[in-house]
């Protein structure tokens, strides 16, 4: 189903056959023989030139070294669930890839510190939770690329999730219609064309489900929990000549989700709000709305041995909590309305030189200016000295703004120094100045060698430098809260508490592995050590469900992945396994959030990180029919397991989660006459029971758990 580029090291899923490392280092010639043989088969001029300026692009931003996984449009549909799926649902099928809750996950143990790119430009980063702005319905390809990472990687280092959309070529599109159990429906559409020397694709979907977040506890239909999403994209490109193209593409969402309630619980801190002492935990209404746009324009060009794009981006994103104030008051002592937006503005130019034979030089320019703003309005209980309460709740206010520049540059150069030796180095120098200021000049290096025929051999280095995640660094206000019933953990009511601002992540990552292609099979082996100062990580510390990033003084990450894969005619299959251990020491930022003891143990002891996993696995297949009453029928089953994330035990984060394993059927038939095709998905195979987070660990908020059975249908149309 899958497939990772050749040179980009320990490949996992089915190898693009790539005779020579051309395709990144130089934009393929177009002969007057190619374009005869073009014309036969339908191909006009235009095709030609775009997929030249899509070679030039794809030049400039090669991932010689890092650990890429490739998935394309196709092997998206052939999962259970296909394009219906979120990103992240899609993202679990690759290796490293751990499952949390609320559609979080995490790439080799990070907790996040991921960057999305669309067509080569940076996304910058929202805030969001539950919501996803990027679709798999816009998706041509994605990388997911980790590892070592060339120069032009920076700021956000865990997994670039690198984006090619659809662009159209052919007038027409598709309507389809999916759902099924928990009231599930799905319809969406996607059309795209050419006219002219100008290429343009859209898509759309709506989704409405009674479940939209994970569920509190095992039962089969949560409480409170439905979810209406809205997406959108929109590509366009001309073509000016046979050396420019200017493009733009926006993309918006709009997500609202219940938050679950958990079942038959009743307030146990002695409050009372105006009288009510009492409060079903069933009857709770609390709700999370986010927004997200984006916006991109760029300009490619491509003249013999340069190629350049120029991007402008733009982003605005917004979440909403809006609690249930007398029952979030008597079951927690606080009532917090929330309000956070950000908006991103940046430009980014990037380019290659083929300097010769040997010699390929890149480097780029990236900057960006991100506002925040906080409105946030508690409601709380005053307390006397015993911890009594006093009166009927007050409101505090706690709003902040906040603006952050950022400046990268990189320069590296690609050498071939001898058949078959590739070796790319360079540096970069980033800068940002927000809460904090701080910079770092980050060298990298890797190397790549082809010894004999099917195998390939690569080990890096690089220095990484992430600033915390700006539009999520909390704004409050600790001693606003000073002997009310919302005081901080770390607030002992008599010193100021430590509250330091978030650091900027510095790790030193070295990354090694080797792929072996024999026959129809493909084998991978990547292992890699990180060390970091002030390991970023990010945890609920209030009643919005936002997530708060601090840091650990120390932090050491290390694992090995393992994988397979076989394509063969219609059948394809793949596995994948990984193992890692993320441990940090001493919180360093954000103390206020802890309570005393675990500040005190953490302080003298390595703990594992609460999003640690031992042990992660995928595997999937898929087959299709070719001949018979069953032709043009697909049939396919994927599955994930994880051995458990963490929860506390004798010391923070010090015990696991129980194992599981999920599995997932998918079947399609395809009617070409009419252009109609249906599939039918189970998802959950085995009505497994698992738990994703039991509500313990550092920074951990609500127990969430998996989704149980469930039947989903489909049907679509060309258009």
């Amino acid at each position: 189903m899958f497939r990772a580029t050749l040179l980009s090291s320990a490949a996992l899923l089915f190898v693009v056959p790539v005779a020579a490392y051309a395709s990144d280092s130089a934009t393929p010639a177009t002969t007057a023989e190619d374009q005869a043989r073009d014309a036969a088969a339908g191909k006009g001029p235009d095709i030609i030139v775009t997929g030249h300026l899509n070679a030039a692009r794809a030049s400039i931003q090669p991932s010689l070294g890092a650990t890429t996984y490739t998935i394309t449009s196709a092997q998206i549909q052939a999962l259970p669930g296909g394009d219906n799926l979120s990103m992240n649902q899609v993202l679990l099928q690759l290796p490293g890839v751990v499952q949390d809750g609320g559609g979080q996950f995490h790439v080799r143990d990070d907790h996040n510190n991921l960057q999305y790119r669309i067509n080569g430009t940076i996304l910058p980063e929202g805030i969001a939770v539950f919501g996803q702005a990027i679709s798999p319905r816009l998706v041509e390809r994605f990388d997911l690329r980790t590892g070592a990472l060339p120069a032009q990687y920076g700021l956000r280092t865990a997994g670039i999730i690198d984006i090619t959309t659809k662009t159209g070529f052919q007038n027409g599109g598709e309507v389809s219609m999916y759902g099924g159990t928990n009231d599930t429906i799905q319809p969406s559409f996607n059309y795209g064309g050419s006219t002219g020397n100008t290429n343009y694709f859209v898509t759309g979907s709506y989704k409405h489900s009674n479940i939209g977040i994970e569920a509190v506890d095992a039962g089969r239909t949560p409480l409170h929990d439905k979810t209406d999403q809205y997406q959108g994209f929109a590509y366009l490109d001309h073509t000016l000549n046979e050396n420019n193209r200017i493009s733009f593409m926006g993309g918006y969402s709009e997500q609202a989700f219940q938050i679950p309630n958990p079942r038959g619980l009743t307030p146990n801190k002695g409050f009372n709000v105006n009288g009510v002492t009492n409060f079903l935990s069933d009857s709770l209404n609390e709700n999370q709305r986010e927004r997200a746009g984006f916006g991109v324009v760029s300009l490619l060009h491509d003249a013999g041995p340069v190629s350049l794009q120029a991007s402008l981006f733009a982003r605005y994103s917004s979440l909403r909590y809006t609690p249930d104030t007398v029952g979030e008051l008597l079951f927690n002592g606080i009532a917090q309305t929330a309000l956070k937006q950000d908006f991103t503005l940046g430009g980014q130019v990037e380019g290659v030189y083929r300097a010769s034979d040997a010699h390929t030089l890149r480097g780029g320019v990236v900057i960006s200016r991100d506002r925040s703003n906080s409105q946030v309005s508690s409601q709380v209980f005053q307390l006397d000295s015993t911890g009594a309460q006093v009166g009927q709740p007050i409101t505090i206010l706690d709003n902040g703004a906040k603006t952050e520049m950022s400046y990268s540059v990189y320069l590296q150069d690609e050498w071939k120094i001898a058949e078959p030796l590739i070796l790319n180095f360079g540096g970069r120098f980033d800068h940002y100045d927000g809460y904090r200021s701080e910079s770092q000049f980050s060298p990298r290096i890797n190397a790549v060698i082809t010894p004999s025929k099917g195998l390939t051999l690569h080990a890096g280095y690089a220095r990484y430098f992430s600033p915390a995640p700006f539009s999520n660094v909390a704004t409050t206000s600790v001693l606003k809260y000073r002997f009310t019933s919302a005081q901080a953990p770390g607030d002992d009511g008599v010193n100021t508490p430590l509250a330091t601002t978030p650091f900027a992540e510095r790790q030193d990552y070295f990354d090694i592995g080797a792929q072996q292609k024999i026959g129809s099979f493909t084998l991978g082996l990547d292992a890699y050590h990180r060390r970091s100062k002030n390991l970023i990580d990010e945890g609920q510390f209030g009643a919005p469900i936002i997530l708060t990033p601090f840091n650990y003084a120390r932090g050491r990450i290390d694992g090995i992945e393992a994988t397979i894969s076989y394509q063969q005619g219609p059948l394809s299959a793949y596995g994948n396994f990984a193992y890692a251990k993320a441990k940090g020491y001493n919180i360093a930022s954000g103390q206020f959030n802890f309570s005393p003891d675990d500040l005190t143990y953490i302080s003298k002891n390595y703990i594992y990180l609460d999003h640690d996993q031992t042990y992660t696995a995928s595997a999937g297949v898929s087959y299709k029919m070719d001949q018979g009453f069953l032709r043009d029928s697909r049939f396919g089953a994927s599955m994930i397991y994880g051995s458990g994330l963490r929860k506390d035990g004798d010391v923070p984060n010090g015990a696991k989660l129980t194992p599981y394993a999920v599995f997932n059927l998918t079947a399609s038939h395809e009617f070409k006459g009419p252009g109609v095709t249906i599939r039918a998905d189970i998802i959950n195979v085995a009505d497994r029971v698992y738990e994703i987070r039991d509500g313990s660990g550092v920074g951990v908020g609500a127990p969430q758990f998996g989704a149980r059975r469930g039947f989903l249908f489909g049907i679509s149309k060309t258009i």
